[in-house]
């Protein structure tokens, strides 16, 4: 499986939505700025996630984006699906019987196939929005201590 821009830029603006939005919404241009990607790019990607019930949208003066969800329901299963579609790293016919596939009852190899595609599904819909947000704040106190000379 290989994700495209649209998961891995997604992703990362979505975390970057979960710092900033908890005392008010946020820009695209604020997150266009913290994270490298253009504006019109996060504007479909946002449009992605609130169809998908992941973010919605605050409009007028001080307007701009905020979690639909709180960050401990949101996996990156979640996101990854809304921006990506299906996830499976293989699609096989016979894991569907009503794909008509011919040799579906006596392939072994479509065992495999699902224990591929369960263990990524169980991976991604593990992680919640909220561990990468922490994980984030650890690593930049760790960077600001590093950078401010401090050896705790």
């Amino acid at each position: 499986m290989k994700l495209s821009t649209k998961g891995r830029y997604g992703l990362r603006a979505l975390i970057d939505l979960a710092q900033y939005s908890e005392e008010e919404p946020v820009s695209i241009t604020s997150i266009s700025d913290r994270q490298g990607i253009s504006e019109r790019y996060l504007e479909q990607l946002m449009a992605k996630l609130k169809k998908a019930g992941l973010v919605k949208s605050i409009r007028g003066a001080g307007g701009g984006y905020v979690l639909e969800k709180n960050m401990n329901e949101i996996s990156v299963g979640d996101v990854l699906r809304a921006l990506e579609g299906n996830l499976d790293a293989v699609q096989c016919s016979g894991l569907n019987p009503e794909e008509g596939c011919k040799t579906a009852d006596s392939c072994v190899t479509k065992y495999v196939w699902q224990k591929i595609n369960d263990s990524i599904n169980q991976t991604v819909d593990s992680i919640m929005l909220e561990q990468l947000v922490e994980e984030s704040k650890k690593k930049a106190y760790t960077e600001n201590t590093m950078q401010n000379g401090c050896k705790n």
